[in-house]
């Protein structure tokens, strides 16, 4: 079974955890609330029934950056979209281990704490990394994956950019961005996309509005210093998820994770799919969001390649929206 019986009291225990109210939009409701982990206070948000999903946002990310896509994917499966640890709505821990395997061991408390046994985990950019680390360290938890332009050692187009934020000055520089005016937020933000025109006005809000608790630039400073130490272990890591069914989203104008990566990381995970979406930025859930729905439902529900494919088949690709047409590749 993928989930527990679990008292609400014990997901929201009275006294410690407050339950935000629930939203609704249209027919659907949003669960908004806090789980304790580890002993400390994380936010989430769940909507629908089924197999359990997880959602894990990217550095500096938080649960609102997947608002475009947990009402669709709610329709099929029991969807919780996290506040990764001393990010978004959750609570900061001063010192907080940041590193890639105590992240993912915390998420494995997270899914005890829900009580979930086993789920699905889609992860975007830092937290595809995430995810790709708890699938090889437990992975009797994951089901199958979902990467949207994961951070991973195959990618070093970010590297002078995170060597910039280990000198003294990208330290001070870091420390005065919650500061800095919101315009200038979306146009660095903009950039993430393929075509800036389809950021919508409440982009920024799921990625800055964390930046002003304290606390979170240390955390993010202290991943950017174990950045490629995490890499070795990550790429060390990867042996573990050769049988793991994965699928690999990916657009071809993505200037945080190259494209080139995406097609190592492809050949290291003999059960993965990937999916090129022409003319897509770095955030591509968010960009085409209805494109990356239907790819990820038809992901979830339908048999994975150990159980449809011979190894290195290619897999049959279907468009999932007019006057877009992704390339498609199956294992190499």
């Amino acid at each position: 079974m993928a989930a527990r019986d679990v008292s609400f009291s014990h997901i929201y225990p009275i006294g410690l955890i407050r339950l935000a109210a629930t939203v609704t939009h249209g027919y659907l409701e949003i669960e908004d609330g806090f789980v304790l982990v580890n002993g400390a206070k994380i936010h989430f948000q769940r909507a629908g029934t089924g197999l359990p999903l997880l959602l894990l946002h990217g550095l500096v990310g938080s649960a609102k950056n997947w608002r475009r896509n947990i009402s669709f994917l709610s329709r099929d499966s029991n969807v919780y979209a996290v506040d990764l640890f001393n990010m978004g709505k959750s609570e900061r821990v001063p010192g907080l281990d940041a590193g890639l395997e105590a992240t993912a061991d915390r998420l494995a408390s997270y899914m005890d704490a829900i009580g979930l046994d086993q789920a699905d985990i889609a992860g975007h950019s830092h937290g595809g990394a995430v995810a790709m680390m708890f699938a090889a360290r437990h992975p009797g938890r994951v089901r199958r994956l979902i990467l949207f332009a994961p951070a991973n050692p195959f990618c070093d187009l970010g590297n002078q950019l995170i060597g910039f934020y280990q000198t003294r000055f990208g330290v001070w520089f870091a420390r005065q961005i919650p500061s800095l005016p919101r315009r200038l937020k979306a146009t660095a933000l903009s950039r993430m996309y393929g075509d800036p025109s389809r950021m919508s006005g409440d982009s920024l809000d799921g990625y800055v509005g964390g930046l002003h608790i304290p606390g979170t630039i240390d955390h993010v400073l202290q991943i950017l210093r174990r950045w490629s130490v995490d890499m070795g272990l990550l790429r060390s890591a990867l042996a573990g998820l050769a049988a793991k069914p994965t699928l690999l989203i990916w657009g071809d104008r993505d200037r945080a994770v190259g494209l080139n990566s995406a097609r190592q990381l492809q050949r290291t995970l003999p059960q993965s799919r990937l999916i090129v979406l022409p003319g897509v930025g770095h955030i591509a859930f968010e960009e085409m969001p209805d494109v990356c729905n239907q790819a990820m439902r038809d992901w979830l529900i339908n048999p994975p390649p150990s159980e449809g494919h011979a190894p290195g088949a290619p897999f049959r690709s279907q468009p999932v929206e007019r006057n877009v047409a992704p390339e498609i590749r199956g294992a190499a």
